[in-house]
């Protein structure tokens, strides 16, 4: 009998061991060694002889080559004994094992990207990964987990150990949260201040889909309705609020959800914010939309002077869950994230979710015409001075990665003026009834977040919904090589838009400078025009006061200062300018220079000007593109 119950035993555990059909990810947030945690790995069974181990090149939203695996160090294959197997490592993100049949755990340790030297391959912090002991884990996940590959999708359980103290932000539903060790025989081995959460997830698309915060929590929840909307943030300085953020979104999102028809698609929707010292953060800043979330990395600074910064960056991020991430091509549904196929519709993914995210304040009038105008009119100056104007938006996307890496941030430029031309073409076909809101509620309903549509077959799908003239559109100036007819389109809404147009205006002397710090500081004379020269700016001076009023540090202060002090010249009299300069022991003191203002010739750029007599047609048809 007592050898038929130990074979009945070693049968239960074979049974349990090849129903195990799901991957569980343990990371322990508690144990921080060198900058780095520690991250583990419960494979499903696996029949096959050898199997390899991936962590992701590239992320859905990023557009660009991350090699997460770089930051992975002491890999283990284990067996149920721990016993180590052989693994070989082809590559930075690439993991042989050959006895695949014999692994029961798989344990690494991982570094963040935030303090990492990373050499040639930048990671955007939007998408990077943050390990501070006892501060803050940022949790971008394709940095810290990996994928059997073939295995892709199997649900996943995500187990996170946490200080008590802490709290994980997330878009996330948890399933169980804050279990005490003491309590549960599972976690025992932890320490007894820590706490577990625990998150089910649907495979590892879904894992990648959904970043996570950790620290101790400043958040607020704010209801549209029945959609809860979570802002937290972290600030290193303490110099924002999540209350402020959340009372600053408020009104955008009420927004948002008449300008979708009025409901959120979401029941609960995340923004995770970490704001850096200024002094410390990257060239790049900005967010990486998700389906439930979006991760921002700002710089700490005052939040007063960031309102429309976060209405802005949050607008386009949160609409993100319109497209790509409700409309999109198998490209992004089958997303393979070590051999990735990109898609040619950026102009949809990234364009057309910015004019969104600019247009729904037009709309709800949180920006008035003239201040939405002059945001397109740099748009339009950046998109034709800085890239290429006749390159094929199609090609642009799908060769992202490779051949046009330089021009991918047209995307935010032409790709939201294609959705402008687009929108306003498709109200005048349709007489003012049916514009680029209908057409991607069309599409939305027409496929949706698990049926993606064939890349080369989008422009015919949306000529079948609207019009011939709209497919030709999209041939002509999305895939051709023409450029977008602005003066055209502009002129049907009543705005007169001048590509050239002379001028004359005030300069503060047309010198070249450079941020050290938080200082702007004359790098470059050799061009001052002759109210430069009179002033006498010299290589090396600091910016310190225009018309005895400082020079702001907050960067997001100084666009609004410069114009306010141009704004306020007068030809012929005298202007101020003060400047921190270094004598001759080099010791830095306040210099005054002082000149008459004048104005210069100059030829202004995409001029847009709002015709204050239009036709009865014109003025319809405005009213039809910037009134709910």
């Amino acid at each position: 009998m007592k050898k038929i119950f130990t074979l009945v035993l070693i049968l239960i555990v074979l049974s349990a061991k090849a129903s195990i059909d799901n991957y569980t990810y343990i990371i322990n947030l508690t144990k921080v060694v060198n900058d780095r945690v520690q991250v583990e790995l419960r494979v499903p069974q696996i029949t096959s002889d050898t199997v390899i181990f991936y962590m992701p090149k590239i992320i859905p939203g990023t557009y660009q080559v991350s090699d997460y695996g770089r930051f992975v160090s002491d890999f283990k294959a284990l067996d149920n004994k721990g016993k180590e197997l052989a693994v070989l490592r082809t590559d930075d993100n690439t993991f042989v094992i050959p006895d695949a049949s014999k692994i029961d755990l798989i344990s690494y340790w991982i570094d963040d990207t935030y303090d990492a030297d990373m050499g040639e391959i930048v990671i955007d912090p939007m998408g990077g990964t943050n390990i501070e002991k006892d501060k803050n884990f940022v949790i971008n996940t394709g940095g810290f987990f990996g994928y059997l590959d073939g295995k892709e999708d199997l649900p996943i359980e995500l187990q996170v150990v946490r200080s008590a103290d802490f709290y994980g932000s997330t878009g996330l539903i948890v399933d169980k949260s804050g279990i005490n060790p003491k309590s549960d025989k599972q976690f025992k081995k932890y320490p007894a201040n820590s706490r577990i959460d625990i998150f089910k997830l649907d495979d590892y698309h879904h894992l990648i889909d959904s970043p996570l915060m950790y620290n101790r929590p400043d958040t607020t929840s704010v209801f549209i309705e029945n959609t809860q909307i979570l802002i937290s943030v972290y600030s290193l300085g303490n110099n924002v609020q999540s209350q402020f953020v959340a009372e600053t979104m408020r009104k955008l999102l009420l927004a948002q959800k008449e300008y979708l028809g009025g409901k959120l698609p979401v029941d609960k929707y995340a923004f995770l914010f970490y704001f850096e010292d200024l002094m410390k953060i990257a060239d790049v800043q900005g967010a990486l939309e998700h389906s439930y979330s979006s991760y921002y990395y700002l710089p700490d600074v005052d939040q007063n002077s960031m309102e429309q910064t976060l209405r802005d960056i949050a607008a386009h991020e949160f609409f993100h869950i319109v497209t790509p991430l409700g409309i999109h091509s198998e490209e992004i549904e089958f997303f393979d994230f070590n051999h990735p196929k990109m898609s040619r519709h950026l102009w949809l993914y990234e364009g057309v979710t910015e004019y969104f995210a600019g247009h729904v304040q037009l709309k709800y009038e949180m920006v008035s015409l003239e201040d939405y105008l002059e945001m397109i009119r740099l748009k339009l100056i950046y998109s034709t001075g800085e890239f290429d104007d006749n390159l094929p938006f199609t090609d642009l996307s799908q060769y992202t990665l490779d051949k046009y890496p330089d021009q991918y941030q047209n995307v935010y430029q032409k790709g939201a003026l294609i959705g402008l031309c687009l929108d306003i073409k498709l109200l005048e076909l349709s007489e003012g009834k049916y514009g680029l809101q209908n057409l991607l509620a069309d599409l939305t309903e027409k496929f949706g977040k698990n049926k993606p549509f064939k890349d080369e077959e989008l422009f015919t799908i949306i000529e079948e919904l609207t019009y011939p003239q709209v497919g030709e559109f999209l041939k002509s100036y999305v895939s051709g090589t023409l450029s977008l007819p602005y003066t055209e389109i502009f002129n049907l809404v009543g705005i007169n838009h001048h590509p050239y147009q002379q001028t004359k205006t005030f300069t503060l002397g047309n010198f070249g400078i450079t941020l050290e710090g938080t200082s702007l500081v004359v790098e470059d004379i050799s061009n001052l025009n002759e109210f430069g020269k009179n002033l006498g700016y010299q290589k090396g001076d600091v910016l310190y006061k225009f018309q005895r009023t400082h020079v702001p540090e907050n960067p997001y202060q100084i666009s609004t200062y410069i114009d306010n002090i141009l704004s306020s010249m007068i030809e012929g009299e005298e202007f101020s300018v003060t400047v921190l300069r270094k004598d001759e022991k080099g010791k830095q003191a306040e210099v005054e220079l002082k000149a008459e203002a004048m104005k210069f010739d100059a030829y202004a750029v995409h001029v847009l000007e709002i015709n204050q007599n239009p036709s009865e047609k014109q003025l319809k048809l405005r009213q039809n593109w910037i009134l709910p």
